[in-house]
Protein backbone atom coordinates (compact mmCIF):
# COMPACT_ATOMS: atom_id res chain seq x y z
CA UNK A 1 0.00 0.00 0.00
CA UNK A 2 1.36 3.46 -0.87
CA UNK A 3 2.45 5.40 2.16
CA UNK A 4 3.83 8.74 3.24
CA UNK A 5 6.72 9.15 5.66
CA UNK A 6 5.29 9.56 9.15
CA UNK A 7 7.43 11.97 11.16
CA UNK A 8 8.06 10.57 14.62
CA UNK A 9 7.55 13.09 17.45
CA UNK A 10 10.75 14.90 18.32
CA UNK A 11 12.72 13.32 15.48
CA UNK A 12 15.33 15.05 13.35
CA UNK A 13 14.02 15.45 9.79
CA UNK A 14 16.29 15.44 6.75
CA UNK A 15 14.30 16.18 3.60
CA UNK A 16 17.23 15.45 1.33
CA UNK A 17 17.08 11.83 2.49
CA UNK A 18 13.48 11.44 1.29
CA UNK A 19 13.04 11.18 -2.47
CA UNK A 20 10.32 13.46 -3.88
CA UNK A 21 10.36 11.24 -7.00
CA UNK A 22 9.29 8.05 -5.23
CA UNK A 23 6.08 6.61 -6.69
CA UNK A 24 5.83 3.07 -5.38
CA UNK A 25 5.42 -0.14 -7.40
CA UNK A 26 1.99 0.55 -8.92
CA UNK A 27 1.39 2.07 -12.34
CA UNK A 28 -0.27 5.44 -12.84
CA UNK A 29 -3.39 3.69 -14.14
CA UNK A 30 -3.57 1.42 -11.08
CA UNK A 31 -3.10 4.41 -8.79
CA UNK A 32 -5.88 6.39 -10.46
CA UNK A 33 -8.28 3.44 -10.21
CA UNK A 34 -7.49 3.04 -6.52
CA UNK A 35 -7.88 6.77 -5.96
CA UNK A 36 -11.40 6.68 -7.40
CA UNK A 37 -12.30 4.01 -4.86
CA UNK A 38 -10.76 6.00 -2.03
CA UNK A 39 -12.61 9.17 -3.03
CA UNK A 40 -15.84 7.21 -2.64
CA UNK A 41 -14.76 6.01 0.79
CA UNK A 42 -13.90 9.57 1.84
CA UNK A 43 -17.36 10.70 0.75
CA UNK A 44 -19.00 7.94 2.79
CA UNK A 45 -16.82 8.65 5.84
CA UNK A 46 -17.65 12.34 5.72
CA UNK A 47 -21.38 11.58 5.50
CA UNK A 48 -21.26 9.34 8.56
CA UNK A 49 -19.07 11.78 10.53
CA UNK A 50 -21.42 14.65 9.66
CA UNK A 51 -24.48 12.70 10.76
CA UNK A 52 -22.93 11.47 14.02
CA UNK A 53 -21.70 14.97 14.91
CA UNK A 54 -19.08 13.75 17.38
CA UNK A 55 -15.78 14.49 15.62
CA UNK A 56 -14.37 16.92 13.11
CA UNK A 57 -11.53 16.45 10.65
CA UNK A 58 -8.77 18.98 9.99
CA UNK A 59 -6.41 18.32 7.08
CA UNK A 60 -3.46 20.67 6.64
CA UNK A 61 -1.41 21.05 3.46
CA UNK A 62 1.97 22.78 3.45
CA UNK A 63 4.66 22.85 0.81
CA UNK A 64 6.82 25.02 -1.38
CA UNK A 65 5.22 27.05 -4.18
CA UNK A 66 3.88 24.73 -6.95
CA UNK A 67 4.03 21.69 -4.64
CA UNK A 68 0.40 20.96 -5.52
CA UNK A 69 -1.73 22.02 -2.57
CA UNK A 70 -4.66 23.09 -4.75
CA UNK A 71 -4.34 20.00 -6.93
CA UNK A 72 -4.26 17.70 -3.92
CA UNK A 73 -7.40 19.28 -2.50
CA UNK A 74 -9.27 18.80 -5.78
CA UNK A 75 -7.84 15.37 -6.43
CA UNK A 76 -8.54 13.91 -3.00
CA UNK A 77 -11.65 15.71 -1.73
CA UNK A 78 -13.43 16.35 -5.01
CA UNK A 79 -16.27 13.90 -4.24
CA UNK A 80 -16.92 15.01 -0.65
CA UNK A 81 -20.25 16.78 -0.14
CA UNK A 82 -19.52 20.55 0.01
CA UNK A 83 -22.12 20.87 2.77
CA UNK A 84 -19.77 18.99 5.09
CA UNK A 85 -16.39 20.23 3.86
CA UNK A 86 -14.77 23.60 3.34
CA UNK A 87 -11.34 24.85 2.28
CA UNK A 88 -9.53 27.67 4.06
CA UNK A 89 -6.57 29.49 2.50
CA UNK A 90 -4.15 31.64 4.46
CA UNK A 91 -2.60 34.58 2.67
CA UNK A 92 -0.50 37.44 4.03
CA UNK A 93 -2.15 38.50 7.32
CA UNK A 94 -4.45 41.50 7.18
CA UNK A 95 -4.06 44.49 9.49
CA UNK A 96 -6.84 43.08 11.67
CA UNK A 97 -5.16 39.67 11.84
CA UNK A 98 -1.77 41.16 12.68
CA UNK A 99 -3.38 42.97 15.61
CA UNK A 100 -4.19 39.60 17.24
CA UNK A 101 -2.10 36.60 18.24
CA UNK A 102 -0.90 34.51 15.29
CA UNK A 103 -3.43 31.72 15.95
CA UNK A 104 -6.47 34.01 16.06
CA UNK A 105 -7.29 33.81 12.36
CA UNK A 106 -6.75 30.05 12.40
CA UNK A 107 -8.76 29.08 15.45
CA UNK A 108 -11.91 30.79 14.24
CA UNK A 109 -12.04 28.64 11.08
CA UNK A 110 -11.25 25.24 12.60
CA UNK A 111 -14.04 22.74 11.86
CA UNK A 112 -17.00 22.25 14.16
CA UNK A 113 -18.03 18.68 14.96
CA UNK A 114 -19.29 16.84 11.93
CA UNK A 115 -17.33 19.01 9.50
CA UNK A 116 -14.12 18.62 7.52
CA UNK A 117 -11.83 21.61 7.04
CA UNK A 118 -8.89 21.58 4.63
CA UNK A 119 -6.21 24.21 5.18
CA UNK A 120 -4.24 25.42 2.16
CA UNK A 121 -1.27 26.70 4.15
CA UNK A 122 -1.89 27.31 7.82
CA UNK A 123 -0.55 28.57 11.13
CA UNK A 124 2.77 26.98 10.16
CA UNK A 125 3.48 30.01 7.99
CA UNK A 126 4.29 31.72 11.29
CA UNK A 127 7.31 29.48 11.82
CA UNK A 128 8.24 29.36 8.13
CA UNK A 129 7.88 32.65 6.24
CA UNK A 130 8.45 34.78 9.32
CA UNK A 131 11.62 32.83 10.06
CA UNK A 132 13.03 32.83 6.52
CA UNK A 133 12.37 36.53 6.01
CA UNK A 134 13.20 37.57 9.57
CA UNK A 135 9.76 39.16 10.08
CA UNK A 136 9.81 38.56 13.81
CA UNK A 137 12.71 37.96 16.21
CA UNK A 138 14.03 34.42 16.56
CA UNK A 139 13.03 34.29 20.22
CA UNK A 140 9.43 34.90 19.11
CA UNK A 141 9.08 32.27 16.39
CA UNK A 142 10.98 29.65 18.40
CA UNK A 143 8.31 29.81 21.13
CA UNK A 144 5.62 29.16 18.56
CA UNK A 145 6.48 25.47 18.14
CA UNK A 146 5.27 24.78 21.68
CA UNK A 147 2.28 27.07 21.22
CA UNK A 148 1.28 25.22 18.06
CA UNK A 149 1.57 21.84 19.77
CA UNK A 150 -0.58 23.06 22.65
CA UNK A 151 -3.14 24.51 20.24
CA UNK A 152 -3.39 21.28 18.24
CA UNK A 153 -3.59 19.20 21.43
CA UNK A 154 -6.52 21.35 22.54
CA UNK A 155 -8.26 20.75 19.20
CA UNK A 156 -7.65 17.02 19.53
CA UNK A 157 -9.09 17.07 23.06
CA UNK A 158 -12.20 18.60 21.49
CA UNK A 159 -12.54 15.60 19.12
CA UNK A 160 -10.80 17.07 16.09
CA UNK A 161 -8.92 14.50 14.01
CA UNK A 162 -5.79 16.25 12.72
CA UNK A 163 -3.69 15.16 9.73
CA UNK A 164 -0.86 17.29 8.33
CA UNK A 165 0.78 16.76 4.94
CA UNK A 166 4.02 18.28 3.67
CA UNK A 167 4.06 18.03 -0.12
CA UNK A 168 7.69 17.30 -0.92
CA UNK A 169 8.92 18.37 -4.36
CA UNK A 170 12.41 18.91 -5.69
CA UNK A 171 13.82 22.28 -6.64
CA UNK A 172 14.16 21.02 -10.22
CA UNK A 173 10.52 19.98 -10.36
CA UNK A 174 9.44 23.36 -9.02
CA UNK A 175 11.37 25.11 -11.79
CA UNK A 176 9.66 22.92 -14.42
CA UNK A 177 6.23 23.76 -13.03
CA UNK A 178 6.93 27.49 -12.89
CA UNK A 179 8.15 27.50 -16.49
CA UNK A 180 5.14 25.43 -17.56
CA UNK A 181 2.82 28.06 -16.13
CA UNK A 182 4.43 30.69 -18.31
CA UNK A 183 3.59 28.67 -21.39
CA UNK A 184 0.04 27.83 -20.37
CA UNK A 185 -2.38 30.68 -21.06
CA UNK A 186 -5.06 29.10 -18.87
CA UNK A 187 -2.70 29.00 -15.89
CA UNK A 188 -0.88 32.26 -16.47
CA UNK A 189 -3.00 33.90 -13.79
CA UNK A 190 -1.01 31.88 -11.26
CA UNK A 191 2.24 33.55 -12.30
CA UNK A 192 4.02 35.65 -9.74
CA UNK A 193 7.50 37.08 -9.71
CA UNK A 194 7.43 36.42 -5.97
CA UNK A 195 7.46 32.67 -6.67
CA UNK A 196 10.79 33.02 -8.45
CA UNK A 197 12.17 35.32 -5.76
CA UNK A 198 11.24 32.79 -3.08
CA UNK A 199 13.36 30.17 -4.86
CA UNK A 200 16.39 32.13 -3.76
CA UNK A 201 15.50 31.03 -0.21
CA UNK A 202 15.03 27.35 -1.05
CA UNK A 203 17.64 26.08 1.41
CA UNK A 204 16.36 28.35 4.17
CA UNK A 205 12.82 27.08 3.65
CA UNK A 206 13.96 23.47 3.67
CA UNK A 207 15.67 24.03 7.02
CA UNK A 208 12.60 25.78 8.41
CA UNK A 209 10.35 22.94 7.27
CA UNK A 210 12.64 20.33 8.77
CA UNK A 211 12.44 22.02 12.17
CA UNK A 212 8.66 22.51 11.98
CA UNK A 213 8.04 18.91 10.92
CA UNK A 214 10.24 17.47 13.65
CA UNK A 215 9.15 19.76 16.47
CA UNK A 216 5.43 19.75 15.67
CA UNK A 217 4.66 16.15 14.76
CA UNK A 218 2.78 14.66 17.69
CA UNK A 219 0.71 11.56 18.35
CA UNK A 220 -2.53 13.56 18.07
CA UNK A 221 -1.41 15.78 15.16
CA UNK A 222 1.12 13.89 13.04
CA UNK A 223 3.05 15.23 10.08
CA UNK A 224 3.33 13.13 6.91
CA UNK A 225 5.92 13.82 4.21
CA UNK A 226 4.44 13.02 0.78
CA UNK A 227 6.63 12.55 -2.31
CA UNK A 228 4.94 15.04 -4.63
CA UNK A 229 6.91 15.19 -7.88
CA UNK A 230 4.30 12.84 -9.37
CA UNK A 231 0.88 14.30 -8.84
CA UNK A 232 -1.01 11.02 -9.21
CA UNK A 233 1.09 9.37 -6.51
CA UNK A 234 0.76 12.40 -4.24
CA UNK A 235 -3.04 12.20 -4.38
CA UNK A 236 -3.08 8.45 -3.83
CA UNK A 237 -0.87 8.64 -0.74
CA UNK A 238 -2.92 11.41 0.84
CA UNK A 239 -6.22 9.64 0.19
CA UNK A 240 -4.91 6.35 1.60
CA UNK A 241 -3.62 8.08 4.72
CA UNK A 242 -6.85 9.97 5.42
CA UNK A 243 -9.06 6.92 4.87
CA UNK A 244 -6.92 4.76 7.17
CA UNK A 245 -6.77 7.42 9.88
CA UNK A 246 -10.53 7.93 9.94
CA UNK A 247 -11.51 4.29 9.54
CA UNK A 248 -11.07 3.53 13.23
CA UNK A 249 -13.84 5.98 14.17
CA UNK A 250 -16.53 4.50 11.94
CA UNK A 251 -17.77 1.88 14.43
CA UNK A 252 -18.21 4.57 17.08
CA UNK A 253 -20.12 6.75 14.63
CA UNK A 254 -22.24 3.81 13.52
CA UNK A 255 -23.22 3.10 17.15
CA UNK A 256 -24.18 6.73 17.61
CA UNK A 257 -26.29 6.69 14.46
CA UNK A 258 -28.00 3.47 15.56
CA UNK A 259 -28.95 5.08 18.88
CA UNK A 260 -30.18 8.17 17.05
CA UNK A 261 -32.26 5.98 14.74
CA UNK A 262 -33.84 4.17 17.67
CA UNK A 263 -34.71 7.48 19.34
CA UNK A 264 -36.25 8.86 16.14
CA UNK A 265 -38.26 5.69 15.58
CA UNK A 266 -39.49 5.79 19.17
CA UNK A 267 -40.60 9.40 18.64
CA UNK A 268 -42.38 8.44 15.43
CA UNK A 269 -44.13 5.46 17.05
CA UNK A 270 -45.26 7.67 19.96
CA UNK A 271 -46.59 10.27 17.53
CA UNK A 272 -48.56 7.70 15.56
CA UNK A 273 -49.95 6.16 18.72
CA UNK A 274 -51.09 9.61 19.81
CA UNK A 275 -52.72 10.25 16.44
CA UNK A 276 -54.56 6.93 16.56
CA UNK A 277 -55.79 7.66 20.09
CA UNK A 278 -57.12 11.06 19.02
CA UNK A 279 -58.91 9.54 16.03
CA UNK A 280 -60.60 6.92 18.23
CA UNK A 281 -61.59 9.61 20.73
Amino acid sequence: MPSATLVKPGSKVSLKDISPDYAGPQTKEEAEARLNTLRGELEAQQEIMYAAGEHSLLVIFQGMDTSGKDGAIRGVFGDVNPAGCRVESFKVPTEEERAHDFLWRVHKVTPRRGMTAVFNRSHYEDVLVVRVHDLVPKKVWKKRYDTINQFEAMLADSNTIILKFFLHISKEEQEKRLIAREGDVEKAWKLSAADWRERDYWDEYQAAYEDALGKCSTDVAPWYIVPANRKWYRNLVIAETVVEAVKGYRKEWARTLEMMSQERLAELHAYRAQQQAQQKG
